[in-house]
């Protein structure tokens, strides 16, 4: 199955633009018709979003996030989750009073929605980056994810009145995905003038993949941007350096996060074209990175200990790239609450549970997400 052509997207693309700039309005965008209450939910993404895909594929690499301590705090055995307990889409899922999100692969029917998110998967395909020498760990990409939908659909709808119905009344969760693209780049020490060069393609496969969704029904989708990586574990470790004009007073890097702000503006200026060929659409963009930078800023205020992973080994952040969580030697946190990362690469369970608050329940999501309806009328009051 294809996705929608390079040339379609590209004429799209300029009609978009051209509509944009010749809107009188300067207000934000308004939400369309709420179709609340949601009956499921649709995810695609990476390890952010991934509830058990990639543990679950017959393609297993070796991943430390399917071994304990991952899992441990409301699970209490490893589900394929990489963190101690619930990811956003968990989060969201609670709040609109529905079930956790299952992963494709866990069941072979739409009904009530799926995950198809993947740990370590890309918005572009793996041959794009071949084609540019650069080898990736991991044969998936939004296109797969795009492809298991697809899949789905005659489980959902009969024809296409049917499905835009359904679909209509379902949440699509775009992501996180885009991230890992620029992680394996940055990862193999590419300068961030370089990985600029790569951005328009990423943003341009995610906002080709909204249209195809929004073409067969989907109507109300959350498209989150990137996290401020220059606070992660693993770019501290890499990057790590004497010269102290690189880092802010929390600690993370400067420029990376500059870089993570550059690339949440150019997407969310390609939603604002979206929204423009789509106004019946909900198109809601998730401030992850202004929804997380409170918690590094000010870690205290939300109970944690800074910037160290819980679980871990060696180093100023307790971050081994060559021994990390899920080895039997790794040193684990007793109260993983206490801290924002869980293995230097992921967020602890307490940490998303803030910043799905942040996106659902306050001002970090644009239009905001709250003004659709919410089920679970005690959200933001967190029970583990």
């Amino acid at each position: 199955m294809k996705s929608i052509c390079e040339q379609r997207w590209i004429t799209l693309a300029v009609t978009a633009t051209f509509l944009l700039a010749t809107s009188y309005s300067e207000s934000p965008p308004l939400l369309a018709v709420s179709p609340c209450p949601f009956t499921s939910i649709f995810s695609f993404g990476d390890s952010l979003a991934d509830t058990g895909n990639l543990y679950l594929s017959s393609y297993h690499p070796s991943e430390d996030c399917f071994l304990p301590p991952y899992g441990e705090t409301f699970f209490h055995h490893v589900t394929g989750r990489c963190s101690d307990g619930r990811l956003i889409i968990d989060f969201i899922a609670e709040s609109l009073g529905l079930p956790l999100v299952k992963a494709y692969k866990e069941k072979k029917n739409g009904e009530g929605g799926a995950n198809f998110a993947m740990i370590g998967a890309t918005a572009l395909e793996p041959s794009f980056f071949e084609q540019r020498g650069i080898s990736l760990p991991t044969n998936y990409s939004l296109t797969d994810q795009l492809n298991w939908f697809k899949e789905l659909l005659p489980s959902l709808c009969n024809n296409s009145t049917d499905c835009h119905e359904v679909l209509g009344n379902s949440l699509f969760l775009m992501g996180e995905i885009g991230g890992n693209d620029l992680n394996y780049l940055f990862f193999q020490q590419k300068s961030a003038e370089d990985v600029k060069t790569y951005v328009p393609y990423v943003i341009n496969a995610i906002a080709s993949a909204i249209h195809e969704l929004i073409g067969v029904g989907a109507r109300t989708l959350i498209v989150p941007g990137n996290l401020p990586n220059g606070c992660s574990v693993i770019y501290l470790t890499i990057y790590e350096s004497s010269d102290k004009k690189q880092y802010d007073q929390s600690g993370c890097l400067k420029w990376l996060n500059e870089f993570a702000e550059y690339y949440n503006h150019e997407l969310q200026s390609e939603l604002d074209k979206l929204r423009i060929l789509h106004p019946h659409a909900n198109i809601i963009y998730a401030d992850y990175y202004n929804a997380a930078l409170p918690l590094y800023r000010d870690p205290k205020k939300f109970g944690f200990i800074g910037l160290k992973a819980c679980c871990g080994k060696g180093g100023p952040y307790n971050f081994n790239e060559l021994v990390k969580c899920g080895d039997p030697s790794v040193n684990v946190c007793d109260d993983p609450s206490k801290y924002i990362g869980w293995d230097g690469i992921h967020l602890t369970e307490a940490a998303y549970r803030l910043i799905a608050q942040g996106i659902i329940k306050g001002q970090h999501s644009q239009p905001q997400f709250s003004s659709l309806c919410l089920s679970n009328e005690n959200f933001g009051y967190f029970n583990s």
